[in-house]
């Protein structure tokens, strides 16, 4: 992951700087529902990135713009399913009920793999595998995201799974939600912007995400102890969706001039916009002073545990929806040891 942060930051900051030079006026204004604060990565790194790419793709005829507050985090589909917005990004595991296949890429079965090369190695598998269950109807998916390993930050220190019985422990849905459970510590379901309030007024012991959320949603601020394990507890799994109408009314020619741009190339943006963002996170953890810990070898066996059993319920689950779980983990694990040796999934986001 290192390898790659330094040199195409400065990269992608270059083109925020440039976004709107297009060699027409746009006849085409596509609007963005983003639900973190502009400082966030995906609306400073992968937005301003993706518009210069949409505007150079389709010689200016299409832009983006990002509006800000429309929607709490769990409502951003809707916005966009009823034409509210025009393209949005969402966690699936604040939507629960619609999502169980994008489950899939949140086990925490593999470690030192970058969220760049996951989100490359997701996006394959869902279009070889997972999109055939039509989790996205409705939506145009444009690209689906991954952040990185999930720990679990406290407001007072906790070393063992002991210590956090009785807890109440900050979740999203999701992969994380279940190991949680499964681990017999009590979940509290919340959004990532509502973490640094309910830490600071008690409602909560403690959170669960991954390390860039101690800038993004300060909680190094308010949770200043990590317990962190190999591969983490879970990792997050995102899709960046267009409403259908919106996308149906595009032209042909633009159509397959954002296809171009989005995909692939798009969940890899995305994913290393996190890359980025977890070594910030990880950055403002050490200045704010906060104390990291490594689980102890109980707590990961009982995690392992859990994540194996919750693997095995999944691929059954997605047998009844008529997609082969078994062949779609092997493939994404294939992709992951093959992609992470593959220096242009790495250094050519912007390049390419």
């Amino acid at each position: 992951m290192k390898r790659c942060i330094a040199g195409m930051t400065s990269g992608l900051i270059g083109l925020a700087l440039t976004v709107g030079q297009a060699s027409a006026e746009p006849e085409t204004t596509l609007t963005v529902s983003s639900w973190s604060s502009p400082e966030h990565g995906v609306n400073s790194i992968v937005w301003p990135t993706w518009r210069q790419w949409v505007e150079e793709a389709t010689d200016g005829r299409v832009t983006i713009e990002v509006l800000y507050d429309m929607a709490a985090p769990p409502a951003q589909m809707d916005v966009v399913h009823d034409g509210v917005a025009d393209v949005t990004w969402i966690f699936h595991g604040l939507t629960p009920g619609r999502f169980t296949l994008t489950k899939m890429p949140e086990f925490p079965y593999f470690e030192d793999v970058s969220s760049e090369v996951a989100a490359a190695a997701y996006w394959r598998t869902h279009h070889e595998y997972l999109h055939q269950a039509g989790e996205h109807r409705g939506l145009k998916l444009l690209g689906l995201g991954m952040h990185g390993p999930g720990y679990i930050y406290t407001v007072e220190q906790a070393e063992t799974l002991d210590d956090l019985q009785g807890k109440r422990i900050r979740v999203g849905g999701g992969v994380m939600s279940d190991i949680i459970d499964g681990l017999g510590i009590e979940g509290v379901n919340l959004p990532p912007t509502e973490v640094y309030e309910a830490a600071s007024q008690g409602v909560i012991d403690g959170i669960l995400l991954n390390a860039e959320a101690l800038r993004s949603f300060r909680v190094a601020e308010v949770a200043p102890y990590t317990l962190q394990l190999p591969g983490g507890l879970y990792r997050g799994s995102f899709s960046i969706l267009m409403n259908q109408g919106t996308w149906e009314g595009l032209s042909e020619e633009d159509q397959d001039a954002i296809e171009s741009v989005s995909g692939e190339k798009l969940s890899r943006l995305f994913g290393h916009m996190m890359d980025i963002e977890d070594e910030r996170g990880i950055e403002f953890g050490q200045e704010q002073g906060n104390t990291v810990t490594d689980a102890p070898d109980d707590f990961v066996e009982a995690v392992r545990r859990v994540s194996a059993d919750l693997e095995e319920e999944w691929k059954a689950q997605a047998e009844e929806m008529g997609v082969d779980g078994a062949a779609a983990m092997d493939k994404y694990e294939e992709l992951l040891n093959e992609l992470e040796g593959d220096p242009d999934v790495h250094d050519n986001i912007v390049d390419n």
